[in-house]
Parts: structure tokens; C-alpha cells; sequence
């Protein structure tokens, strides 16, 4: 039982075997599933093709299970970040620096925060909505915060490093190092996933069956 009063998530079962705890297994399509991949006519699902057979609360468990994995990789590099932040005034040479490093700094400061309470955002999140049977909002919710919380985290890091750059190689460099910054940010974190998930499969809309691809070699 979840904490909101739901089926916890179950074991994975796999179609034609006994369910085993955590298990996803190489078969066949389950009943009523199409035997070619979707959004691609005529490919063939492959030996490579894996199902996961869930219910619609065990899906809903283990996406925000997920979810919560994510935020905490995330929330120690912001914590990290945000800290470092705010030593940063009562730095001896802080004084010293110019009106557009000081706004560089305001905007990394700001975008921090908003980064952390995004991607704290969840916890509270559920507390509010703890045994009201709402885990789909819940999952909905917690996805767009995390989200926004990767957005805001990407201007403070970049934002940070083009204030310490600017204070230590110049405006030129900073500018430089700063806008690579971001572009490798957005690559990482953005273009190669979106890339990824345009030539996957699309799901199916059955609620409670799940198609995984993995690559093969």
C-alpha cells in the first residue's frame, strides 16, 4: 500500500511466467498489443523488445519513485551551488566588483533559489496531497517542477561561471567560456534527449502495458 492509500507497485509480471520482484523480461507482445513497433509500420518488435506489465497505480508509483532518484542527483548540485552563492558577499574581494558582475550575480543567485524550490517543490508537494489519492497530479506536478528546476539550475551555473571568469580572464573570455557554457547545458540537457525521444518508439496507450527498447550489441 503507497502512501497515499493506493496499490504500491507490485512486481513486474511477465507474460506467460510467474511475476518476479523487479523483473522485466524478453517476450512476446501481451494480448491485444501489436506485434510492430508504434510510430513505425512494418518495423518489427525484435528479441530486443522488452514489456513491462503494470497496473495504472504501480505505473504511477514508479514514475515518481523515479522522479524522486532524479531530483536528489539534482538537488545536491544546487544545494552546492547556492552556497557557494551566498558566501560569495562576505568574500574580502567582493566589494570590488563592477555593476555587471554584481547583476551576474543576482541573476545566478536568484536562478539558484528558484532551482532549489522547484526541485524541492515535489516533497512539499506531496505532503499537501498525502492520502488524497491524487498521485496522478502528483506525478504530472512533480515532472514540470523538475523540469523548471533543470532550467533555472542551467542560467545559475551558467551565470556563475561567467562571473568567475569575468572577475579572473576578462569580459571577453567570460563571455566566451560563459556562452559554451550554456551550449553544452543545452546539448546535454536538452537537443540530444529531445533527438532521442523523437526517433523512439512512441508509447502505447495502454495504460498498463509499457514497451522498452534497448539497443542491441
Amino acid at each position: 500500500m503507497s502512501d497515499d492509500g493506493e496499490p504500491g507497485p507490485g512486481a513486474d509480471r511477465v507474460v506467460g511466467a510467474a511475476p518476479v520482484a523487479g523483473a522485466v523480461a524478453e517476450t512476446t507482445p501481451p494480448k491485444g498489443l501489436p506485434a510492430t513497433a508504434p510510430g513505425t509500420p512494418g518495423l518489427p518488435l525484435s528479441s530486443s523488445t522488452l514489456y513491462r506489465q503494470e497496473t495504472e497505480a504501480e505505473r504511477l508509483d514508479r514514475n515518481f519513485t523515479e522522479l524522486l532518484q532524479e531530483l536528489r542527483v539534482a538537488q545536491t548540485g544546487v544545494q552546492i551551488l547556492f552556497a557557494f552563492l551566498l558566501t560569495l558577499p562576505f568574500a574580502a574581494r567582493f566589494g570590488s566588483v563592477n555593476t555587471f558582475q554584481k547583476a551576474v550575480y543576482i541573476v545566478a543567485l536568484i536562478a539558484s533559489a528558484a532551482a532549489a524550490a522547484m526541485i524541492i517543490g515535489p516533497v512539499a508537494y506531496h505532503r499537501v496531497l498525502f492520502r488524497r489519492g491524487r498521485k496522478p497530479e502528483l506525478v504530472r506536478s512533480a515532472h514540470r517542477m523538475a523540469s523548471g528546476g533543470l532550467a533555472f539550475l542551467l542560467v545559475a551555473m551558467t551565470c556563475a561561471v561567467l562571473l568567475v571568469t569575468d572577475v579572473v580572464l576578462g569580459r571577453v573570455a567570460a563571455i566566451i567560456l560563459g556562452s559554451l557554457t550554456a551550449l553544452g547545458f543545452i546539448t546535454l540537457w536538452g537537443v540530444l534527449p529531445y533527438i532521442r525521444r523523437r526517433s523512439a518508439p512512441e508509447p502505447y496507450p495502454s495504460d498498463d502495458h509499457e514497451l522498452i527498447r534497448v539497443s542491441e550489441g
